[in-house]
């Protein structure tokens, strides 16, 4: 049986939703930021939507095209 994340069922402090917006903007994937935070992938997920924040790379061109 899988380990419960460390912090799940807990209440999001201030300190939680910062790191998560930072780490969202620096293009993290969403298991990582998961780890980090000792949440489940969906509680990274449904709480980004939440505070709005896209958790979508924002790096990448479409169809893995490189400008000539």
């Amino acid at each position: 049986m899988a380990k419960k994340p460390e912090h799940s069922g807990e209440q999001w402090t201030g300190a939680q939703e910062k790191r998560l917006k930072h780490l969202a903007t620096g293009n993290t994937p969403t298991g990582l930021i998961a780890d980090d935070l000792g949440r489940s992938e969906a509680a990274i997920r449904s709480k980004a939507a939440e505070i709005d924040v896209s958790l979508k790379p924002t790096n990448q061109s479409p169809y893995n095209r490189q400008k000539k």
